[in-house]
């Protein structure tokens, strides 16, 4: 046994056996609540961090205080141990990618670089775990924050403007639901319009699904599928070599080549079919949504109109509930800053950014729409 460590090292290290115990388990709720490659993914960084723990362990009692009692994890490491037991979403891993890259290993010389690195690398593991929920939600999501803010801000102001111009308290709470819900419907009807024209875009620069089936009648001398490859980014070379392989392979009576065959600029290995049956059975095969990150045009319509409503709805509660005058105003403005910092906060943890900045952001940025309206109307109802 080595000499005793001063009590404030010790100290450090029970924490860190702490916290290191604390991730494990988190890894091991979240890997609960998934299956296949997710889970064993996410076992395997709870293994690791039982590496971590078993160093600090060893070092304690190197030291003469294996028998020192362990405390809980930190608040916020138990808090997400919490959060992982009994929900296991995307804010879990955008709050545990978090985590890892505020590991103090990298600048104390207990640690080991092989756990410093380790704790660098868990947080690009958990950030790519986490893109995957993060690209499910993109394009709802989006249309749900700009709607919410939109909704916050843009009626605080026009609340906040009419009401300093000294409008009676009735034409206040006229002007906010009007505004409620012509924003609402302005942002369904814009989001339903931007998401409809922005897959309409994406899908007329794929290729046309019906273009296999001329292939058999191409000229071979000619070769002009090579100028389908060549047209998506091959080489000249390349693309003859590949073309002459698709063509090598059909068959007079066989027109059932893969529209991937095209879409692919030659990177897929696979040739055409060796019956017609392949052919029309990718025909009725399914395809996955490639443009799932910008969401369905409906859905983020609704979501926009939803989310703009709910969030114009909260700075006119308080002239539904009986609020006059300039209270009426202190209480909307407090409540929409409430708001305000949980949208952000939402937003920081979902993109792995400091929610306390960017709550504090949204904060700003809403308040300084509102007190410009604010001062127009002093203005104008003096």
């Amino acid at each position: 046994m080595t000499d005793a460590a001063d009590p404030e090292a010790i100290d450090r290290w029970r924490r860190y056996l702490a916290d290191e115990h604390a991730e494990a388990d988190v890894y091991r709720y979240l890997a609960a609540r998934r299956g296949g490659e997710e889970r064993e993914i996410l076992l395997a960084l709870a293994e690791a961090e039982g590496r971590h723990a078993a160093h600090w362990r060893e070092l304690l009692a190197a030291h003469g205080a294996a028998d020192a009692v362990v405390p809980r994890g930190g608040l916020r490491t138990r808090g997400l141990a919490f959060l992982a037991r009994h929900f296991g979403s995307v804010f879990v891993l955008a709050l545990a990618q978090r985590a890892e890259a505020r590991s103090p290993y990298a600048t104390d010389q207990h640690a080991t670089d092989t756990m410093a690195a380790d704790e660098r690398i868990h947080g690009e593991v958990v950030r790519g775990l986490a893109a995957r929920g993060r690209s499910r939600l993109s394009g709802s999501f989006r249309a749900a924050v700009f709607g919410a803010n939109d909704g916050l801000v843009s009626n605080l102001a026009l609340i906040l403007g009419v009401g300093a111009a000294g409008a009676p308290t009735k034409v206040v709470l006229l002007t906010g639901l009007a505004g409620l819900l012509a924003g609402a419907l302005s942002m369904g009807a814009g989001e339903y319009v931007s998401v409809r024209s922005q897959r309409e875009l994406l899908q007329a620069s794929e290729p046309d699904p019906h273009a296999r089936h001329v292939l058999p009648h191409l000229d071979v001398d000619a070769n002009e599928l090579a100028l389908v490859y060549r047209a998506r980014g091959m080489s000249a070379a390349a693309a003859d070599e590949r073309a002459r392989q698709v063509l090598a392979g059909l068959r007079p009576w066989h027109d059932d080549i893969a529209a991937d065959d095209i879409a692919s600029g030659g990177t897929d290995s696979g040739e055409s079919r060796s019956d017609g049956a392949a052919g029309h059975a990718s025909d009725s095969t399914e395809t996955p949504d490639r443009h799932e990150t910008i969401g369905t045009a409906w859905r983020a319509a609704v979501s926009s109109f939803c989310f703009f409503a709910s969030g114009a709805v909260v700075p006119v509660l308080p002239y539904l509930f009986g609020a006059v005058g300039f209270w009426g105003q202190i209480i909307a403005a407090a409540l929409v800053g409430v708001a305000l910092l949980a949208t952000g906060a939402v937003v920081g943890l979902l993109s792995g950014g400091p929610p306390l900045r960017r709550a504090l952001r949204q904060l700003a940025i809403g308040y300084g729409a509102a007190a410009v309206t604010y001062l127009l109307g002093l203005a104008f109802g003096g």
